[in-house]
């Protein structure tokens, strides 16, 4: 596997980000536009479509957002077992999750300083990434 840094740790995969997408939205369109064209006998069928294809779509959305937010839930676990055995003090309450997300690509050394910064500073989440040195790479986000 490559090394991992600021320009490279994002993941797309063009099947699921790009063309999912697009073959659900054309199933939509295709769906309205076979209830607008279709007699009378075929509109029942034609709205069930729809209603399958909004359902999808809604699918689609939640399966992306529930994975992702159980594994923030376990980043955020992780970075704080990692600062308080770092340092030997809980990590700052007063950070965000975006801001600890962005931290787990900090080295060791400087994970507590850049976490002390991120609060003082109010660091956005692309400040943090651009502010590490010492890339270390996480290969498991979904």
């Amino acid at each position: 596997m490559s090394d991992q840094n600021f320009r490279n740790h994002a993941r797309y995969l063009p099947v699921w980000h790009l063309l999912v997408p697009l073959l659900l939205l054309a199933l939509l369109g295709g769906s309205i536009n076979f209830f607008r064209i279709s007699p009378a006998e075929y509109k029942y069928p034609a709205a069930l479509l729809i209603l399958v294809s909004v359902i999808f779509l809604i699918y689609y959305w939640y399966t992306r957002a529930f994975a992702l937010r159980a594994q923030d839930r376990a980043i955020r676990a992780e970075e704080r077992l990692r600062h308080y055995l770092l340092t030997g003090q809980p990590l700052d309450p007063q950070l965000r999750m975006g801001q600890i997300i962005a931290l787990r690509f900090a080295s060791d050394a400087e994970f507590p300083a850049l976490a002390k910064n991120a609060v003082a500073e109010k660091m956005a989440a692309k400040e943090i990434k651009q502010a590490i040195q010492n890339w270390k790479a996480d290969h498991n986000r979904v």
